[in-house]
């Protein structure tokens, strides 16, 4: 197996390190941006993120939260030619037919179940599920705790807070908040941030 280069040195590295662990990588190194920054977690920090071309035989993953940035920098290093990994954590329970697009990683407990289609470099965090037949675009964060009825669809950028709930075949309009705890029970169709129970819009994206 390649050694992994993980791109961020983050709590979120740290939590993909871990992944990468169990999924067999026993070579694992981080590119970070942070001066001074030597080593995270055991693991060696290399250099710069920008030196990532350096590396091109090894294999990638980007493990930064903001999704602007991670779209940027996984769609470099895609361009450049070096393989962009998908982590998926041994605990997690993922059906047969879910199709997974690269750089995107499922966490510990998560459930995926039949028929759902996830896009690049998407975060399905820890305990989350998704149920039957959803989408999920690229650079989605679905977060700790969220539960995601059956056909659902997120739009590509969208952000999904802890513990949010997004009833059975809604739609989330691209780069959309939803906030933590909230409950979406009816299509979202403007960008912009939404909470509370029902899930209204506070702020619109700018």
């Amino acid at each position: 197996m390649n050694r992994l280069i993980i791109i961020g040195a983050s709590g979120h590295g740290k939590v993909v390190a871990d992944i990468a662990k169990l999924s067999g990588y026993t070579d694992i190194a981080f590119l970070d941006d942070a001066p001074g920054l030597k080593v995270v977690s055991g693991y060696p920090v290399l250099g710069a993120v920008s030196t990532f071309s350096a590396f091109s035989q090894d294999d990638f993953f980007v493990a930064i939260g903001n999704s602007d940035i991670r779209r940027r920098i996984q769609d470099e290093i895609s361009s450049s030619g070096a393989r962009l990994v998908t982590l998926i954590h041994p605990s997690a329970v993922v059906a047969q037919d879910v199709v997974i697009g690269e750089g995107t990683a499922v966490m510990a407990g998560a459930v995926i179940n039949p028929s759902v289609r996830i896009g690049r470099g998407c975060i399905v965090n820890t305990s989350s599920s998704v149920d039957h037949d959803c989408v999920v675009g690229d650079y989605v964060h679905v977060s700790v705790g969220t539960r995601l009825a059956g056909s659902v669809c997120i739009g590509s950028g969208s952000w999904i807070g802890i513990g949010a709930v997004v009833s059975n075949n809604l739609s989330v309009c691209p780069n959309t908040m939803i906030g933590a705890g909230a409950v979406v029970v009816r299509n979202i169709e403007l960008p912009g941030t939404y909470i509370g129970i029902p899930a209204e819009q506070i702020q619109v994206a700018s």
